[in-house]
């Protein structure tokens, strides 16, 4: 027996059923407004702030009998503030993601520059490029695990191939390095010493060009024979009481003092890279003309806060 026979009439439409009264529709809706702003994101702190105070003032603005144009009004005004939010969170977002990937592309090139990589090589290249363009997570994640694999190719303390090896700084105080000079370390503190004692001078770091190619051609005696051609020429050519120091295996440091300006300094060691001419290297028994382009940076000993601002002096090495 269905519904029909035991009450003796059809059963009611549900489209026809009496919706149920609300105790205080404008309430509800001032709890909805209020509910949804709870749930909004907090990505930029001030605009956050702005939007809640605003949707807010714009929920008590709903009381029981605001006519129907002005509650209109009134929600529009709220999807209004919504929207706004949402502009400009997402202007935040792409601002954040594009300062983002240019810090880390930055930070990248600085950690290729310091390993003494060619930022031109084809690996460092496409790793740079692709940091530039990164967008999903997924990309992110494989991005990671490339760049992980390119700086420890064979585990975690395997470096670069492409890496040079001729950049560790020489913080020994011994000459038993191939330029047969002291080491850093003397440096450190032959330049302390004129701080403290109110001196004045220049430290200037030469730049020996194209030693990792020297190396992967002709061999790491090779390398030596230069650094120690290159060294025993700069001794030759600075005055009697410059000192040169072993700062590592591609560059070499010198304390120049008695020099009146900066500007004279520079033409001097000009007119010395000048002349500086090929070196006869001995390579499996037979002489080799080598020339190693010497390159260089000035820094005034008055600048420095302390001698320990030499390890600040970057040891990039680049072919000419």
């Amino acid at each position: 027996m269905n519904r029909r026979q035991i009450t003796g009439r059809e059963p009611e439409d549900p489209a026809e059923q009496t919706p149920v009264e609300l105790p205080n529709p404008n309430r509800v809706l001032t709890l909805v407004v209020e509910g949804t702003a709870l749930g909004v994101p907090e990505i930029d702190g001030e605009a956050y702030k702005q939007f809640r105070d605003n949707v807010g003032m714009l929920a008590l603005r709903l009381p029981d009998r605001l006519p129907e144009e002005e509650k209109l009004a009134q929600v529009r005004a709220v999807l209004g503030e919504f929207e706004n939010y949402r502009r400009r969170v997402d202007a935040e977002l792409r601002d954040r993601k594009t300062e983002w990937r240019a810090m880390v592309s930055f930070l990248f090139t600085e950690l290729l520059k310091s390993l003494g990589i060619d930022l031109s090589t084809p690996n460092s290249a496409d790793l740079l490029h692709e940091l530039a363009a990164v967008t999903s997570a997924q990309t992110i994640r494989s991005l990671h695990d490339r760049m992980d694999e390119f700086l420890h190719p064979a585990g975690v303390d395997s470096a670069p191939v492409e890496a040079s090896q001729f950049r560790k700084a020489d913080h020994s105080t011994a000459n038993d390095n191939a330029a047969g000079l002291r080491g850093g370390g003397s440096a450190i503190e032959h330049v302390q010493h004129i701080i403290e004692s109110g001196g004045k001078g220049f430290v200037v770091l030469f730049r020996l060009s194209c030693l990792t190619m020297i190396n992967q051609r002709f061999g790491s005696e090779a390398v030596e024979d230069c650094l120690m051609a290159v060294a025993a020429f700069l001794t030759e050519s600075l005055h009697s009481d410059d000192v040169i120091y072993h700062w590592s295996d591609s560059s070499l440091l010198a304390v120049l003092q008695g020099r009146a300006t900066q500007q004279i300094l520079t033409a001097e060691l000009d007119r010395v890279a000048m002349q500086n001419r090929e070196t006869a290297i001995t390579i499996g028994g037979r002489s080799t003309m080598l020339r190693i382009p010497i390159t260089f940076d000035i820094t005034p000993i008055e600048r420095m806060k302390g001698a320990e601002d030499l390890y600040k002096i970057t040891l990039q090495t680049r072919c000419s």
